[in-house]
């Protein structure tokens, strides 16, 4: 239990620090990686919640309290595609924020008409 609390206080001094240094604009890669080893962290958080919940989060970072307008179609679609073929590269202990990066952007290839409701 104490390895375990040391380990969790280590992880968010390093994150923390990295967060200070670094510029304002995050890459993907960055904030899913952020997101998903401090959701891990939570004892009630799962794999797949966390990987939602950071897809969800970092290919919609600049949206606030669920208000979205009709251009936010296309990043519909990537989020759509990402839950389909991204979510799985994550592990437990290993976000692989690289390789969903790529999958993600790869997903940006597929969503490129935008639909509107008649």
């Amino acid at each position: 239990m104490k390895v375990r609390k040391l380990m969790r206080a280590i992880v968010m001094v390093v994150l923390g620090v990295g967060m200070l240094s670094g510029t304002n604009s995050a890459s993907f890669k960055d904030c899913y990686t952020k997101c998903f080893i401090f959701c891990m962290i939570e004892p009630s958080q799962t794999l797949c919640s966390c990987t939602t919940h950071c897809l969800k989060d970092c290919i919609f970072p600049e949206i606030q309290n669920d208000v979205r307008d009709d251009s936010d179609s296309l990043g519909f679609c990537k989020l759509g595609c990402a839950f389909s073929k991204c979510s799985t590269f994550s592990s437990k202990h290993t976000p692989n924020g690289e390789k969903v990066d790529n999958c993600v952007g790869s997903c940006s290839n597929k969503c490129t008409k935008t639909y509107s409701s008649p």
